[in-house]
């Protein structure tokens, strides 16, 4: 006849699998990936060697700001990430936790993520150049525009590929930079009637912009609230919803006159 067994010797025995179990987790795959700051660019300068942007067929400035797109780098899609990477990250300022379907949303091998995010890069160019050519009313000039941007795909730089382009453009008329001689950073996709849509990972934007000497930054007004959460000192921040909103903010910055939005 088998004994009974005693309250601590029924728990030990069910808080052994427990403890395995949690032990597995820490070890087993999630289906996240854990970002960080990437890099920037200026996109009224070069980027590894080469000009961001080339304008033909009409006149343009030099600049003496900068534009400077920004990023977030993320761990693989067949990267391993643990619990205890997550758990990490929730803890982590400077990463972010984000679902890995939110990261690379059109497939799981490398090749497949990186035609996509080609392909929405040279969408968001394009895109960037109309709305850009369009709110100057030049659409019809026979102006050429080439973007280039080594290593960085998808849309989330199209706002500031049309500053630029406007900016090159002497887009606000006063022979002056756009950015006031200041660095100048954002993100936001852009469609081609200058709408600014939302983005991901703002909040590790904005801290490669600090980085990077960036004492304003652009984001679309629906993400004012993820900015500011934890925002970088010495980063004022602007919403914007338009191409023709941010360039009248950064008038109103330079100049002094008017009202800059605030988050």
């Amino acid at each position: 006849m088998l004994s009974r067994l005693t309250r601590s010797q029924a728990l030990a025995l069910c808080a052994a699998p427990l403890v395995a179990l949690i032990a597995t987790a820490g070890l087993a795959p999630l289906p996240f990936s854990v970002a960080q700051p990437g890099m920037t660019a200026d996109v009224l300068g070069e980027n590894k060697g080469a000009p961001v942007i080339t304008i033909s067929g009409a006149p343009t400035r030099e600049t003496s700001g900068q534009l400077r797109m920004t990023t977030i780098e993320a761990t693989g899609p067949e990267a391993h990430v643990s619990l205890g990477d997550v758990v990490d990250g929730w803890f982590r300022t400077d990463q972010a936790v984000m679902p890995r379907d939110s990261v690379y949303p059109s497939g799981e091998s490398p090749k497949e993520i990186e035609q996509y995010n080609t392909e929405q890069m040279k969408e968001s160019q394009d895109a960037a150049t109309e709305a850009a050519l369009g709110y100057l009313d030049r659409a019809d000039d026979g102006i050429k525009v080439t973007l280039e941007l080594a290593d960085v795909g998808g849309p989330s730089a199209g706002l500031l590929f049309s500053l630029g382009i406007v900016d090159k453009l002497d887009g606000d008329g006063s022979g002056g930079d756009l950015t006031g001689g200041r660095t100048v950073a954002g993100t936001g996709t852009i469609d081609a009637d200058g709408t600014v849509g939302a983005v991901g990972g703002v909040g590790l934007k904005t801290q490669a912009a600090r980085r990077d000497g960036a004492t304003v930054f652009l984001v679309p007004k629906d993400e004012c609230s993820e900015a500011k959460a934890e925002l970088p000192e010495g980063l004022r921040l602007i919403p914007v919803t338009t191409l023709k909103g941010a360039v009248s903010s950064l008038v109103a910055l330079e100049s002094g006159k008017g009202s800059v939005p605030a988050c």
